[in-house]
């Protein structure tokens, strides 16, 4: 297995950013959204589990929907823990809980990070009960491609050569097929692009720091970008990605996840050749007036 990130550094770069001022905007609104698909969902949850949810965002967005009797969090420091909050503490690619024993599994915006994402997706189906639901917030392809793109481009231009900048971010699809390869029960996945804008390349770098979202790769650099490479990459973001205002744009595109451990009450798909009409009969009733 491939070590794409250096998880000593996410938990340090995290750190920092809650010590600091996190930049919680973006773990605000994600949270917003479960919280918000959670809340239509006509069932109870005894037990739920929020997985490094960072800040916390999440978990009391999901307790305020008021369908979860007891919430429990998992992160990889004890720093994260609100004072006087009790939480259970794991490596990000480890679920600690026993088979069978949450029925609400809830992680915002850690999953890109993980090393064996199959792995970690199997970890979570195995500790949710019959029946249990996982919900996800993935960082997806299109996440900071501005970004990514003016620091290629600057670099490359001032010194021939690149290294690898922004975090590779997985597709839509990659993610319904580590649902399907999981085990889980009628997967859903879609995706919501958030465009936030800035003065310039600087502050977005300064948030993306207070997020602790600094670069994590094992393959990362370790020279930092000089000055001119960020002063021409400033200069090829607001030629590329401005608005007529001067303002720069951001994108992140977060894939929202669903998924059940299966269950006998569940719908099932039907059987090969069990359909009482043919889709050629079925379209043609569709097209009647």
């Amino acid at each position: 297995m491939e070590t794409l990130f250096d998880h000593s550094l996410i938990d340090i770069n995290r750190r920092r950013a809650l010590s600091a001022g996190p930049a919680d905007f973006l773990l605000d609104v994600v949270a917003r959204e479960l919280a918000e698909r959670l809340s239509v969902i006509d069932r109870r949850f005894e037990r739920a589990v929020e997985l490094h949810g960072h800040t916390g965002a999440t978990a009391r967005a999901i307790a305020g929907t008021g369908k979860i009797d007891i919430l429990e969090r998992v992160e990889s420091d004890e720093g994260f823990a609100a004072p006087g909050e009790a939480l259970t503490v794991s490596p990000l690619e480890t679920v600690p809980l026993a088979p069978q024993s949450v029925n609400l599994l809830v992680s915002p915006l850690s999953l890109h990070l993980t090393n064996d994402t199959p792995g970690v997706f199997v970890q979570i189906r195995r500790a949710l009960k019959p029946d249990g639901l996982f919900l996800a917030a993935i960082p997806g392809s299109g996440t900071l491609q501005e970004l990514r793109e003016v620091l290629l481009a600057a670099e490359s231009e001032l010194t021939g050569g690149a290294s690898p900048r922004v975090i590779p971010f997985p597709d839509v699809r990659d993610v319904g097929a580590l649902l399907q390869r999981g085990g889980f029960a009628l997967p859903v996945t879609d995706k919501e692009t958030y465009t936030v804008r800035y003065d310039s390349i600087f502050p977005l770098m300064k948030d993306l720091r207070a997020m602790g979202m600094a670069n994590p790769l094992t393959g990362r650099s370790r020279r930092p970008l000089t000055r001119g490479i960020l002063l021409r990459a400033a200069e090829i973001y607001a030629a590329r990605f401005s608005d007529p205002d001067g303002r720069i744009r951001a994108s992140f595109s977060i894939i929202y996840v669903s998924g059940w451990a299966p269950h006998e009450s569940q719908q099932k798909p039907l059987k090969p050749g069990s359909a009482t009409m043919r889709l050629a009969d079925a379209l043609k009733q569709g097209g009647k007036e």
